[in-house]
């Protein structure tokens, strides 16, 4: 049986499941940091005529209960907003452990969306342990960061008042409309400096390189989820904490990491993993600003894909295929 799952059973599957997502998010990261992960590097599909465009493929199995191999290939196509279509798309695939066999295909923009967001919400409350009311900067204000906002939200974060920020002033209008349901009357747009200067800051454009000033440091007991990892310049790095999913995977592709990985000559600028957080190796502090630059783990994405899996299965939008291999 291979099975086929469509965009909006993928989404309502998601909606009721933030803390299972959450939950499985975590439990995902423990058991990379275990070793009871394989997530080979992720494969770039480049264009060289459209340096813009790109598609990812990111193989990967996420072991113990789960116990599910997959791949999820998906594409970032920022001219899209022009034709009226999203930037973003995505399948995940899922196979049989025991097999081999895929068993399902996934629409997977909004699980790709639901695990990133799911990781800057976890990054954000144990980064700052220390709680108490917030200002939240959005820089980029695309799905990502939409489903980035509902996540924190859910998880509590206390936030007073936001502000966003995006080249294109519609768009930055259009976010504060939508995520105001979230935190009602305390939204608006706001310059890049505005945005940059709140406590919890969200980075989440589709830059290709470092655009924010070299000079820019981030104060004392800030929090940065650096989700689109290329907006940084490498020196304001070199000039604070840092916190990454995975070192190796973080430092490569030109990521912010990586160029400050190059200019410094070393990696002694990582402060650790968030599953080092996690477990207590490291404590945030309230006098030190903190950069979450979280790469993307294939693994996020096959435990928030097993969990749409699961609550698709019964709905009659899924297509079920009974011949689709040889026996």
């Amino acid at each position: 049986m291979f099975q086929i799952v469509p965009h909006a059973v993928a989404v309502e599957a998601l909606e009721g499941s933030r803390d299972a997502v959450l939950a499985a998010v975590q439990a995902a990261y423990l058991a990379h940091d275990r070793g009871d992960t394989v997530n080979p590097s992720s494969h770039f599909l480049r264009f060289p005529d459209r340096p813009a465009d790109r598609i990812i493929a990111l193989p990967a199995y996420l072991g113990g209960e789960a116990g599910m191999p997959g791949l999820k290939w998906i594409s970032s196509f920022p001219g899209n907003h022009e034709l009226g279509l999203p930037r973003a798309s995505a399948v995940l695939l899922l196979n049989d452990d025991r097999t081999g066999r895929p068993v399902a295909c996934l629409e997977a923009a909004h699980i790709s969306a639901a695990r990133t967001a799911a990781s800057a919400a976890l990054a954000a409350r144990v980064l700052r342990p220390w709680g108490g009311p917030v200002s939240l900067g959005f820089v980029g204000t695309g799905v990502i960061a939409r489903t980035i906002a509902a996540y924190l939200h859910h998880t509590g974060l206390p936030v007073t008042r936001f502000v966003c920020h995006d080249l294109v002033s519609g768009r930055a209008e259009q976010f504060v409309s939508d995520v105001e349901k979230h935190w009602p009357g305390s939204g608006g747009v706001a310059d890049l400096d505005a945005a940059l200067g709140c406590d919890v800051v969200v980075l989440a454009t589709t830059a290709g390189k470092p655009y924010l000033p070299e000079t820019l440091r981030f104060a004392p007991g800030q929090t940065v989820l650096n989700v689109s990892l290329r907006d940084i310049h490498p020196q304001t790095l070199l000039a604070t904490r840092n916190v990454v999913d995975d070192v190796d995977h973080c430092l490569r592709a030109l990521t912010s990491p990586h160029l400050a990985e190059q200019l410094s000559g070393g990696r002694e600028f990582v402060t650790g993993t968030l599953a080092d957080v996690l477990l207590g190796k490291w404590k945030p502090q309230p006098h030190e600003a903190v950069v979450f630059s979280p790469f993307g783990l294939g693994v996020l994405d096959i435990a928030v894909g097993a969990i749409v899996l699961e609550r698709a299965k019964n709905d009659a939008r899924t297509v079920t295929v009974a011949d689709f291999f040889e026996d």
